[in-house]
């Protein structure tokens, strides 16, 4: 509700105001009263409603042809629905009695000019600006909320543009345009008024920086025909009126929910009396608009691929060449970053994650680029960035990051339940140290971003035990044909120990791993007995695997997960410096392309023909509708400790369901 605004009615000459459409303004009769003043009528012109509020706890009244007992305390509450014609165009009448007169002691007359003024935006979420009449300064989330959705307007539309489309001041073309927010300012009345009247639409100072509006001028099929007159440098604009009832603007976001910055940003439109030259301008009365910035939204491996990405680098032909193979099994798309672009730099899921932002009235992806800044640092920004292709990036201050800040250790889960409260976007996983340690941990701009998402409310796990740190390396998410969606996969040492105890039990414990290995003259094959006789090797096993059931029971809790939601994959670590790397290719760091999986080929023992871990693996995996895929990636990933996931990365299609709708 507007705030009331008091006008005051005198006996020595008539007075006049301006009130706007459904917004009450109380009329101050007690200014100069007749002596032997004991009551009063109010009689008004039609579309006038005046009503008396005796006090507080009793309700309002009309006024009606009656008369009322003077007393300081009424109020007298004028409200006009309908836009006026003409100027002064209607009045209230106030005439005061006294007991001994049947004649009014005296008048006050009251012209009054109505105008409606409101601001919209699409509040509602329906892709419409429509007219609102209820409050529009607060966002309120879910399916039943309220406030309008403003993108970050983070892509290049222009294919021979250099730089992202709000890094100016200007729209940089039509395409341009529908990446912004419409808000359309309406204002029906007489013309007139607006020779003493002004409307300024205005921004606070703490938002001027995350926001820019432009002013549709004339008509709307060119570029210079709209106005930079709010954000950055401009914190108001009084509005020129072009097109007369309606003006409409487009706003563009600047920047993303961050620390200190919530992603609600408001609008004010107010109008302002100019009427007298000898004095300040007067507020009558101000509307607000409220818009939250679209945040970044990561996607699981459990959505649907659209686009496939991998380094061609001087030795994995054949892994490029599976990859595309899989691509085309799952009808994506396949694009692959030549080495005169990667300079050697394999680490594609390292260097990026791609994720999306999502408005009414518009999606698409937006890349977020890692503060690795290795050798692929500029494929994001060079490669990606381009019409509906958004980018952001978070760089520290004094640039030092560690290997945790690679978004290998960056993963998002599918759609859960946990506490009894839903995540229907998932919830993000990043790796770090143990609570109250000073081991390794995300950069702090890193994680303030995502946790100011709000959407996709992170979990820090416990990665510090590895000696590259990243969650892709114990973890993934397969998709699942039940009610649940998905199987949470772990790597499991106790598994891969239990398998080849039980080929050992079966007579195989001769079976060597890493026979077949191509390309690698330092690779020794080692037997299932000589595996299962290294007290070294075992005991570091334990230690891997009490790390990675801590963080087991967190994505138990977090996630809202049974045992029977979570799959053991068989798998071994050794350790180097006192920290874990995988021992054979390791199986959960895969790449998910719907129900197409490519998977590290293990090179572990070969038994009746067949590698037992491959088929383990398909015994596992299999009976959930997935198709299994070993790549070769040993010499060109695994030595380098990384594998098939880390050497790839995949954009996938966004969530259906609206993040606007969700309560945080």
């Amino acid at each position: 509700m507007p705030l009331q605004r008091i006008v005051r009615v005198t006996l020595e000459h008539s007075s006049s105001a301006v009130c706007v459409a459904g917004v009450e303004t109380i009329v101050d009769i007690y200014g100069s009263v007749p002596d032997g003043t004991t009551s009063f009528e109010v009689c008004s012109s039609p579309g006038v409603d005046v009503y008396i509020s005796p006090n507080m706890d009793t309700a309002r009244q009309r006024a009606g042809r009656k008369r009322w007992l003077f007393d300081m305390g009424l109020e007298i509450i004028v409200v006009m629905n309908s836009p006026s014609k003409d100027l002064n165009d209607s009045q209230v009448r106030i005439s005061y009695h006294s007991e001994s007169k049947d004649a009014a002691l005296a008048y006050g007359v009251l012209y009054l000019t109505c105008v409606d003024i409101s601001l919209d935006t699409d509040a509602d979420c329906d892709g419409k600006v429509e007219r609102s009449y209820s409050s529009k300064n607060n966002w309120i989330w879910g399916p039943k909320g309220q406030g309008a959705v403003l993108l970050v307007n983070c892509d290049r539309d222009d294919p021979d543009g250099t730089k992202r489309d709000n890094s100016d001041q200007r729209v940089g073309s039509l395409e341009d345009l529908k990446d912004m927010s419409l808000m359309i300012l309406r204002t029906y009345g007489p013309s007139a008024l607006f020779d003493d009247y002004k409307l300024v639409l205005h921004i606070s100072s703490s938002d001027v920086e995350k926001a820019r509006v432009f002013h549709a001028c004339a008509c709307e099929d060119a570029c210079p025909n709209y106005k930079h007159v709010l954000g950055q440098d401009k914190v108001s604009y009084v509005v020129e009126r072009f097109h007369g009832d309606e003006e409409t603007f487009y706003v563009e976001g600047l920047r993303f929910p961050d620390a200190g910055f919530s992603g609600l940003i408001s609008f004010h439109v107010t109008l302002l009396d100019d009427s007298n030259q000898d004095f300040p301008e007067s507020p009558i009365f101000t509307d607000t608009v409220v818009f939250r910035v679209a945040p970044w939204i990561m996607t699981p491996s459990t959505l649907p691929p659209l686009e496939v990405y991998v380094c061609r680098v001087r030795n994995n032909t054949y892994f490029v060449d599976a990859v595309a193979a899989l691509a085309r099994k799952a009808g994506c798309k396949l694009t692959i970053c030549p080495q005169i672009e990667n300079r050697n730099d394999r680490w594609i899921q390292d260097e990026m994650e791609l994720g999306y932002v999502q408005a009414p009235h518009k999606t698409f992806p937006v890349v977020f680029d890692s503060p690795r800044n290795g050798e692929l640092q500029d494929f994001p920004y060079k490669r990606l960035l381009g019409p509906d292709f958004g980018y952001v990036t978070r760089e520290p201050r004094n640039k030092l990051v560690s290997g945790l800040d690679s978004f290998g250790n960056l993963e998002v889960s599918p759609p859960v339940v946990a506490k009894g409260k839903e995540y229907p976007l998932g919830r993000i996983l990043i790796g770090g140290n143990l609570p109250g340690s000073s081991g390794r941990r995300v950069t702090q701009v890193v994680r303030d971003f995502l946790y100011a998402q709000k959407v996709q409310p992170p979990i820090e796990l416990f990665v510090d035990w590895l000696s590259v740190g990243h969650v892709d390396e114990f973890l993934s998410f397969v998709p699942a044909p039940d009610k649940k969606g998905f199987r949470l996969l772990l790597a499991s040492p106790s598994a891969c120990f239990k398998l080849f105890q039980e080929k050992q039990k079966w007579g195989h414990g001769r079976a060597l791993m890493f026979e077949g290995v191509i390309g690698n003259r330092n690779v020794k094959t080692i037997s299932i007995n000589q595996i299962l006789s290294n007290e070294n090797l075992i005991s570091f096993n334990k230690f891997v695997q009490s790390c990675i059931d801590w963080n087991r029971e967190v994505l138990k809790r977090e996630l809202g997960l049974a045992e029977r939601d979570i799959i053991d994959v068989p798998q071994l670590f050794q350790s180097e410096k006192r920290k874990a790397v995988a021992f054979f290719p390791d199986l959960v760091n895969m790449v998910v392309l719907g129900k197409y999986l490519g998977i590290p080929k293990p090179f572990g023992p070969i038994i009746n023909g067949r590698c037992c871990l491959e088929q383990k693996v398909r015994t596992l995996l299999e009976p959930l509708g997935l198709n299994c895929t070993f790549i070769d990636d040993f010499t060109s990933y695994h030595v380098l400790h990384g594998e098939v996931h880390c050497g790839t990365n995949v954009r996938r299609k966004p969530f259906s369901f609206k993040w606007w709708n969700m309560i945080p």
